[in-house]
């Protein structure tokens, strides 16, 4: 008996060491996030600001999310699918990433979505929200941050209806968010449409376009022109006149990244969005706040999306305890989406993208004379998106 317990007793202590020594590992092993963002080109503010987002809350923990460190790695999809596709193969099989974030346009998140996800590698969106992915391209893998793309474009086609316009030119780029987002602001706006222009990607001459709404007089034009792109179409807007006479409508064409950029071309612009920086909760205050210091400018809605995936992911690690091996535990968490958002209140839908409220901004300029946004209405509370029941998820 004595001899059995003299065996045992080593081998007890070694598997405590054992187990501690691995906890230590576990401890002190970054966990690995991938950042896939439009860094580059004309729209390269849109994947900048979601970057800094994310980071402003990595750096304020001290290198750390859920209280475990974390080495977060920047690629560039550079707005072309092929590129995004071999960045995020480097980042799943060579850097070994547990999460991948980020991910600023549709036709970049339809590029990797299903490989990203089918690799069992949870993709934390920050931005694109495509149709297809709310819908039946779902995945228990996906849980997005900032909205279905229809739903701000939604929320100004109620104000639309509300302002009793009657006739509108709708216009977009021609993929799918331009497409989603029409379809959104058409789902609210009850009226007639006066013209439905469709333009490449990439033009940035849009004379043509505007000399046909001339022509066609609506009573206002609803946009969606993101980035570099928002600001060459509202300055011809304003060059042709049509600001004077013609109410712009927008989504994703006046925020922080573009106001400087824009000044009085923008002035009287309606935007919708589920996020501005005059909201007054103490998760935004203290977002702006803190963006603002560090940063030296006013943050934008993909800089506030990114940085609740950042506090999603650090509560998921927290509750996990850096444990990211137990992939179901670390979907809950996830899931379970329990972090104070800079919207307010967060919550899941069934899809795993958000249920919120969406509202319209106007865009002013402030008491120190700079041009922001100012919350103006609330069109639509606790908005569903349009695709969750093709979803098969419960």
């Amino acid at each position: 008996m004595k001899s059995s317990l003299r065996r045992t007793v080593p081998a007890l202590v070694a598997l405590a060491a054992c187990a501690a020594a691995t906890q230590v590992h576990a401890q002190t092993t970054p966990v690995k996030i991938g950042f896939l963002g439009e860094l580059s080109g004309p729209q390269a503010a849109v994947g900048q600001d979601q970057y800094d987002g994310f980071m402003l809350v990595v750096e304020r923990n001290g290198g750390k999310l859920g209280g475990v460190p974390v080495q977060v790695i920047k690629e560039d999809s550079q707005l072309k699918p092929e590129v995004a596709n071999l960045a995020v193969r480097k980042l799943v099989e060579k850097d070994n990433v547990q999460f991948i974030t980020g991910v600023s346009f549709s036709n970049i998140m339809l590029a990797v979505h299903k490989y990203v996800t089918d690799k069992k590698v949870f993709l934390i969106g920050s931005n694109a929200g495509p149709s297809q992915i709310a819908g039946a391209q779902c995945s228990a893998y996906q849980f997005i941050t900032s909205w279905q793309g229809d739903q701000a474009a939604e929320a100004v086609g109620k104000y639309a209806a509300d302002k009793g316009y009657k006739r509108v030119v709708v216009m977009a780029p021609n993929y799918q968010a331009g497409k989603d987002i029409i379809t959104g602001f058409k789902r609210q706006y009850k009226g007639s449409l006066a013209g439905e222009m469709y333009t490449p990607l990439n033009q940035l001459d849009f004379s043509a376009e505007l000399t046909q709404v001339s022509a066609d007089k609506p009573d206002a034009v609803f946009a969606f022109y993101p980035g570099g792109l928002g600001i060459t179409f509202a300055r011809q807007y304003q060059q042709a006149g049509l600001s004077k006479s013609t109410p712009l409508l927008s989504a994703f064409i006046a925020d922080a990244t573009t106001l400087p950029a824009l000044r009085d071309a923008a002035l009287g612009m309606i935007s919708g969005g589920f996020w501005a920086p005059d909201f007054s909760n103490a998760a935004s205050k203290q977002f702006v706040a803190d963006f603002e210091r560090k940063y030296k400018r006013t943050p934008s809605n993909y800089a506030a999306q990114s940085y609740d995936a950042a506090l999603l992911l650090d509560s998921a690690l927290a509750k996990v305890k850096g444990n990211v091996a137990d992939k179901p535990a670390v979907m809950a968490a996830l899931k379970a989406g329990e972090f104070s958002s800079v919207r307010g209140s967060f919550k899941f839908n069934n899809n795993n993208f958000p249920i919120q409220d969406m509202h319209v901004m106007q865009v002013v300029k402030d008491d120190g004379g700079q041009f922001a946004l100012k919350t103006i209405a609330t069109p639509l509370k606790g908005l569903v998106d349009a695709y969750h029941d093709k979803c098969p998820l419960k």
